[in-house]
């Protein structure tokens, strides 16, 4: 039966842990032990919307695995721009590949697809809903760096209202037991209230506030995130809003020793250039570890074990 991964919510702690060993495993693999594992398969990469990172990191993964690709970098340059339906690109574009790698802007799109697709379905952000590899490669990067991620303090910085990868990752770090959480956005950009209703609501603490020098002091991941223009329906309020937060190496003085400032890319303001020459960035090996994490995605669902 095929398997396709849509949300975090789907997969239990074990699931995700199955994805971490896959992943550690595979940067231990040799480049010409990888090459040999996917050759003859082919990803089809369906971007219905602007994406450097995730695209190209999971064709590079592709391609590592001596698979092939096939696809598209924006909605203009398919069918859909003449009227064909979303679910007949994916009846059609099934027929050539063996795996579907999907965003788009709408939110519940990569589910349709997995309903009517007879491939794997890898969801690569639809809309501000869920951002599952995302997910999957920022738990590696903190297991990393860290050592371990239960237990774990972890401030979110900036748009927690539409950041998908923010969505996706606080479910996700809530099932490996952590607790606490540091909230740092503007009235308007807040983290909906919906996330912190739980089961366990006496467990779980999201302590928000205003001030990020606040947050740098208490945490051992700061997790930063750009203000999306394209999510606001109004320029005006992101106006507002698009200059709230900017992370120094000054401000970084007073942060823990082993601290961890991650940020799913791109920035545009808010993390100043002279952080990244501090032993705190971790941005950058993040998005290298996000081809490690997708070559781990790509072998689990065409049912490759190594």
């Amino acid at each position: 039966m095929k398997k396709d991964l849509i949300s975090m919510e789907d997969l239990t702690v074990d699931e995700i842990k199955d994805y971490l060993r896959l992943a550690h495993s595979v940067e231990d693999l040799p480049a010409d032990e990888r090459y040999r594992l996917l050759q003859g398969k082919i990803m089809a990469a369906m971007f219905f919307e602007p994406s450097t990172r995730t695209r190209l990191s999971f064709e590079s993964a592709m391609h590592r695995l001596g698979g092939g690709v096939i696809g598209f970098a924006e909605k203009s340059a398919t069918s859909v721009s003449k009227g064909e339906s979303f679910t007949d690109t994916i009846y059609t574009v099934e027929n050539y590949c063996d795996i579907m790698v999907i965003r788009h802007p709408g939110e519940g799109t990569a589910r349709l697809a997995a309903r009517v697709s007879s491939i794997p379905v890898i969801n690569a952000g639809d809309g501000s809903n869920q951002h599952p590899t995302q997910t999957l490669l920022d738990l590696f990067t903190i297991e990393k760096d860290l050592g371990k991620i239960s237990g774990i303090k972890v401030a979110f910085v900036g748009d927690l209202k539409y950041s998908r990868t923010v969505h996706s990752l606080i479910r996700a770090l809530m099932k490996f037991d952590v607790t606490e959480f540091i909230l740092v956005a503007p009235e308007s950009l807040r983290l909906p209230k919906y996330f912190m209703m739980t089961d366990e609501p006496n467990k779980y603490h999201f302590y928000e506030t205003n001030h990020l020098e606040e947050a740098i002091s208490k945490c051992d991941i700061l997790y930063m995130t750009r203000i999306q223009r394209e999510r606001f329906p109004d320029l005006l309020e992101y106006e507002k809003v698009k200059d709230s937060y900017l992370l120094t190496a000054a401000m970084l003085e007073e942060a823990r020793p082993h601290l961890r400032v991650l940020h799913p890319l791109p920035r545009v303001n808010e993390i100043a250039y002279d952080v990244d020459k501090t032993k705190y960035a971790g941005y950058f090996p993040q998005a290298r570890n996000g081809v490690i994490m997708r070559e781990a995605i790509l072998l689990k669902h065409l049912g490759v074990k190594i």
